[in-house]
Parts: structure tokens; C-alpha cells; sequence
């Protein structure tokens, strides 16, 4: 245990027996209140911890609950109710394009940002910890800043999820439900996701002073973010200039890690984008199964902009639109567009070195990008399931004569003629490599998950949790901390059953 976890064990009882947290700081204050201002959360009534975190907890030190008066003190600060942890709430205010079209003003409509922890390991570091569905605020826009217990169950497993694949996101504490009634498409219950993030800082919050003409203000951001997150950047002529390639990089990485995983997120507007590249905001998502290229989940999205296949051109796009908002700051509007076009480039080589991983391909060699493509294109005509067909192709042989796996071929029985010509190329495609068989499904097991929140799976725990029993989503939650191991449970790695219905998510929750 370090220093900093044995300093934060939680809830420790104070002189009366309330529980005593870490204090927590709130230097974005500092920045002034034309970034953000004081606001209170609106707490839930009757609170419940519906679960928690131990790998979250673990990032700033906290001790999960122990027993139920523990989990009763843990519902109520994280409930929003009046406490040390929501002294100095605040919200942020930022902006936007939403689907392509400029949306103004946005800002953290339901969420508040309680302040930041140390990270219970590294020196020096922070992690904001922010309540989502905390009440409205000056920025919500006619919401009621509430969100619902389906979409914070969602929010909360799929955050832990994407840590566990690897992949960067914003992380989830703990999820607390309540008794207070909210009208979304019918009366649900309302919820509070505590939300942790080295930082919560979106390209919206640059477009909210470039383009709303308070440009004087825009260097003040661009410092923050360099200062406690790039600080390289500071030695560079042009330091947002460094910033924008910086963001570039990074977001294409956080793309060809989605696309590798099979992850939909739904929403992409520059306001849902993190300057880190980290995932947030998980709202109408999915995790493909039968693989669709251009499959949404998001009803809201009618001309498919968020389709799988085109995530990477959206970020593109996001990152132009985050160029335009810098520009301010830079001394000619060609170098962020050479900045920018190294996008492409940058995903493509992240997103072939992922691919070839998922195949078990050491290295990517010339003419390996058609050998992706035509697997690809293979999967798409079969609609064969995205992570069940990359898991049991650990299995195929290399030996040219060897017969295909059951459940593998399985996988392609529509079109299977297209399938075995990819076969017969990656086999001799193999021959290149040094790996044994073993060896080589070794290696994809571990980049190739066994479980991903799959949509049936989040609703059997959202049903259930609906009905007062949280279980559900407590044991998803250990089934997913662990997604590359065979889960105990079987069902647990399937498809969903041929009769269900594919995600089908609106933006309102």
C-alpha cells in the first residue's frame, strides 16, 4: 500500500461520526468565473450506492464500503447531499458543434465538478472528481440536469469496461440511485455517476472563447492544459500550435483503440471530445456484435454521422474544428492544418498495428492493410460477431490442410466461400512469422477481449437494478474488470440471442 493509500483509507470516522474524506482542492476557481461558477448540487433523496469501484477508488486512495452503514455514508456524499465533498462544487462552461452544426453555448449542464484528489501513486498528479446528474445548472438549457439510474448503470460499466480493454477513459467511483421521479420518454428514477478524469477539459471549452469573441481569454485555457498535462508544449515556439499536435495524437490513438475493441460512441460532438484523448461521456453507446460497419446505436443520429466506420472521420473533423478555435493563437492558419492532416496518417498506422495484434501478426508488412480489409469486408457480408470472431480465430491452425474451428467458421456461414479465400492468405501469411500456434493464440487472447459490455448484458443489470436489486451490476461489474480471461459464466461472452433487438438509444437520458 503507498503512502498516499494508507493516508486515504475512507470513510474514516470525524468527532461525530461522519465520515471524513480526503480534502479535496479546487484550483480551477482559479482560472475566474468566466470558466466556471459555484454551483450547488441538488441532492438525491433516499439515496442508494448501487456499486463502486475498487479500481477507481484505488486511482486516489479511497477504501470501497465495508458494510452497509459504510455504503449508507458513501450514498449520501455521493449523492450530492451538503457535505466537505460539495463545498466548492462548480460548473464549467464550454460549447460546441452538436452533429456538425454549431450549438453555442453548452457547458456542464448536469454535471459539477467537486474539485481533485492526488493520485494515490504518482506525485504530482490529479484526478477531478466531478458528479453527473447532479441538479441544473446555469448551462443546462431547459434540462433538468438530472440523469436517470439505465443510462448511469451504462455510464458507470462501461467506463470500468474500457479501463479494463485498455483503453484511455474517464473512470467511474461509484453510482448512486434515488427515489426521485424523472420524465424521460416515461417516469424513471433519477442517479449520480461520480466521475474521475485527470481532467475534464473538451474541445468545446476552447471553441466556447474562440468563437463566442472572447479570444483574450482563450490563452488562459490553453495554459492550464499545457501546464498540468502537456508541459513539453511550453518550450515550443508556438505552444498551442504544440498543444493541437499534441491532441491530434493522442486522439488518434483514443479512435484506433475504439475501432479495435468494436466501440460505438454514439455522440461524437466536439463537446463530447477530451483535449487528453481520453473517452467521456458515454451516452447512447454500443459494442458491436454482428459486425455493420455503418451501424449506429444512437436513434437521435438519423443520417448515421456516428456510424462505426466513420468515427474516424468525425474526429478528423472535431479536431479541424478544434484547429479553427486555436487559430488565435497560431501564427498561420496552414500550420494546423498541416498539424491536423497528421491525423490520418497517425490512425492508420495505430489502427494496422492493433489489427495486425488481433490476428496475431508480430509486425505489419507491406500488403498487410489489403489483408485486413478483405477480413473486413469478409465479416461484414457474414455479419459475423466482432469480438466472438477475432477470440476464436486465436484458435484457427496455420497448417494449410487443417479444417477451420466449428465455432469459427461459425462465424461466416452466409458467405463462407469469401472467408476461406481470406483463410488460405493469412495462412501463408503466417509463414512469415516465428510463432508457434500456442504461441501466436497466446498472444491474441490477450488483445482479443473475451467480454465487452454488450447491450443485452447492460439491460438484464439495468432491469434488474430497476427493481431494487443492484446485484446484476455488481457481478458485471467483476466479469468486466477481467475481459480478456474466460468468464465463469458463458453467457456472459455470447452474442446476444438472434431475437433481440440491436442498441436503440436516444441522447435524452
Amino acid at each position: 500500500m503507498s503512502a498516499a493509500s494508507a493516508l486515504y483509507q475512507s470513510p474514516v470516522s470525524g468527532p461525530r461520526g461522519e465520515p471524513a474524506w480526503p480534502p479535496l482542492a479546487q484550483p480551477f476557481a482559479d482560472l475566474g468565473a468566466e470558466f466556471s461558477l459555484p454551483v450547488a448540487p441538488s441532492p438525491l433523496p433516499d439515496p442508494a450506492l448501487v456499486a463502486w469501484s475498487e479500481d477507481a477508488a484505488g486511482l486516489v486512495g479511497l477504501t470501497g464500503p465495508r458494510n452497509a452503514r459504510e455504503e449508507q455514508a458513501w450514498a449520501l456524499a455521493f449523492g450530492g447531499h451538503p457535505g466537505p465533498l460539495t463545498a466548492a462544487s462548480r460548473a464549467t462552461v464550454y460549447a460546441g458543434h452538436q452533429f456538425g452544426n454549431w450549438a453555442g453555448r453548452l457547458g456542464d449542464g448536469r454535471a459539477l465538478l467537486l474539485g481533485e484528489w492526488p493520485d494515490a501513486e504518482v506525485g504530482g498528479s490529479t484526478w477531478e472528481v466531478q458528479l453527473k446528474g447532479s441538479g441544473p445548472t446555469p448551462f443546462s438549457r431547459m434540462g433538468d440536469g438530472w440523469a436517470v439510474l439505465r443510462s448511469s448503470i451504462r455510464e458507470f460499466l462501461c467506463s470500468e469496461a474500457m479501463a479494463a480493454l485498455g483503453v484511455p477513459t474517464t473512470r467511474a467511483l461509484c453510482l448512486v440511485a434515488s427515489s426521485r421521479p424523472v420524465r424521460r420518454e416515461r417516469i424513471e428514477t433519477a442517479a449520480m455517476v461520480t466521475r474521475l478524469s485527470p481532467s475534464f477539459i473538451r474541445f468545446g471549452h476552447f471553441e466556447h472563447f474562440s468563437y463566442g469573441g472572447r479570444t483574450e481569454l482563450l490563452p488562459r485555457m490553453v495554459q492550464w492544459v499545457i501546464e498540468r498535462h502537456a508541459p513539453h508544449c511550453a518550450q515550443e515556439p508556438q505552444p498551442a500550435l504544440e498543444l493541437l499536435r499534441w491532441a491530434v495524437a493522442r486522439t488518434a490513438e483514443l479512435i484506433a483503440h475504439w475501432q479495435a475493441v468494436g466501440f460505438i460512441h454514439g455522440v461524437m460532438n466536439t463537446d463530447n471530445m477530451s483535449i487528453l484523448g481520453l473517452t467521456i461521456d458515454y451516452g447512447p453507446f454500443a459494442f458491436l456484435d454482428a459486425y455493420d460497419p455503418l451501424h449506429t446505436p444512437n436513434t437521435t443520429d438519423s443520417g448515421g454521422r456516428y456510424a462505426f466506420a466513420r468515427q474516424p472521420a468525425v474526429a478528423h473533423w472535431n479536431l479541424l474544428a478544434l484547429a479553427q478555435a486555436l487559430l488565435p493563437l497560431i501564427d498561420r492558419p496552414e500550420s494546423a492544418l498541416e498539424v491536423v492532416e497528421t491525423f490520418r496518417p497517425h490512425y492508420v498506422r495505430a489502427m494496422q498495428r492493433r489489427l495486425a495484434a488481433k490476428i496475431g501478426l508480430e509486425r505489419v508488412e507491406p500488403g498487410d492493410g489489403e489483408l485486413f480489409q478483405q477480413l473486413l469486408d469478409s465479416m461484414a457480408a457474414n455479419r459475423s460477431d466482432w469480438t466472438r470472431t477475432f477470440r476464436e480465430l486465436a484458435e484457427l491452425p496455420a497448417a494449410p490442410t487443417a479444417p477451420l474451428p466449428p465455432a469459427l467458421a461459425a462465424q461466416f456461414q452466409e458467405q463462407p466461400e469469401s472467408f476461406a479465400a481470406w483463410v488460405d492468405r493469412y495462412r501463408a501469411r503466417l509463414l512469415e512469422e516465428r510463432r508457434s500456434d500456442a504461441e501466436r493464440a497466446q498472444a491474441m487472447d490477450a488483445v482479443n477481449p473475451a467480454v465487452v459490455l454488450r447491450h443485452h448484458l447492460a439491460q438484464q443489470a439495468i432491469l434488474r437494478a430497476e427493481d431494487g436489486d443492484y446485484s446484476e451490476v455488481r457481478r458485471l461489474l467483476e466479469v468486466l474488470r477481467r475481459p480478456y480471461a474466460a468468464p465463469e459464466r458463458a453467457a456472459d461472452a455470447l452474442p446476444p440471442p438472434q431475437d433481440s433487438p440491436p442498441a436503440a438509444l436516444s441522447c435524452s437520458s
